[in-house]
């Protein structure tokens, strides 16, 4: 038994967190060589895939949806790792809607300032990685280059989302860069096709509330109830991950401004995940009137 009240209390909230992370050890490789990462809710990202998929990007930032989950499993349990996030482009070239589909329509605007997204919960034990799914759900897409920390892409540009795992607290090296098809998107301001916007409002609750804000003449965005979480710095990874720390996103945030994609040591492979060695014409509102009045209800 335990020698006072505040044992028993350190006691069993030592257990919990044990028997937590027991589920991360499970899946652990010290030798991270049946490393592996898939793609959560990958049937959903692939319908929408099928009709080609639409992000928004506002001034303030929007989140997205479907959110990016992966599980990962093959960490070494007891090594410490950051997942860092980035968005690549698909192609070279830019993209509009015209009778019903996307065309290519032109050379892309130049390469502008992004960022890296560092998920919070970083840097972190390979068993916390292991023991659940990790979800990008904070990541917030903007078309402007506000300083908040969030990432910036070209409207009408294709994007694919790019997760790095990189092994910390020893010699920095890159493990893994992975990236999956399903979750290639097209930034824009507004949504373009119909078929979109009803699969965002089938299997998204805010783009939902978002409507019936609307039918309401509700002047507000749908408000967002996640909460945005902690917001932290890691200023002494700029030294091997960035090569100016100065470029650093301000406001305090989780992410690294950069002028290009990551400086990795061997080329992107377009789909799935890739190991490394060592690392040294738009609708001004995001949802037409016209398909709130024909295709939407209220519940």
């Amino acid at each position: 038994g335990c020698k006072k009240p505040s044992d028993c209390t350190v006691s069993r909230l030592l257990s919990v967190v044990e028997s937590e992370l027991r589920a991360g050890r499970d899946k652990g490789d010290p030798t991270e060589k049946q490393l592996q990462v898939v793609l959560e809710d990958a049937t959903l990202w692939q319908r929408f895939r099928e009709v080609t998929n639409e992000m928004i990007v506002t001034k303030n930032g929007r989140r997205m949806f479907p959110v990016l989950k992966i599980s990962v499993s093959g960490l070494d349990p007891n090594a410490m790792y950051s997942f860092l996030l980035d968005f690549a482009p698909t192609d070279s070239h830019r993209w509009k809607y015209v009778n019903g589909e996307w065309v290519p329509a032109g050379k892309p605007e130049p390469p502008n300032h992004s960022c890296v997204y560092i998920h919070p919960d970083s840097p972190n034990f390979g068993a916390h990685w292991m023991k659940a799914a990790i979800s990008f759900s904070k990541v917030k897409l903007t078309n402007k280059l506000n300083g908040s920390g969030q990432i910036m892409l070209n409207s009408l540009h294709k994007y694919e989302p790019q997760v790095h795992i990189v092994r910390v607290g020893g010699p920095h090296r890159m493990v893994m860069n992975c990236s999956f098809p399903e979750t290639q998107f097209i930034a824009v301001t507004a949504y373009q096709n119909e078929e979109i916007t009803a699969l965002k409002i089938k299997y998204n609750p805010f783009a939902k509330a978002f409507l019936d804000a609307k039918e309401r003449n509700h002047p507000k965005d749908a408000p967002e109830t996640v909460s945005e979480g902690q917001h932290m710095t890691y200023s002494h990874l700029g030294g091997w991950l960035i090569s100016n720390p100065d470029t650093m996103c301000a406001s305090g945030s989780s992410n690294y401004q950069y002028t290009g994609p990551l400086p990795l040591p061997a080329p992107h492979t377009p789909h799935g995940c890739e190991r490394y060695s060592a690392l040294r014409g738009h609708r001004a509102a995001p949802y037409p009137p016209s398909y709130v009045q024909r295709n939407h209800s209220p519940t």
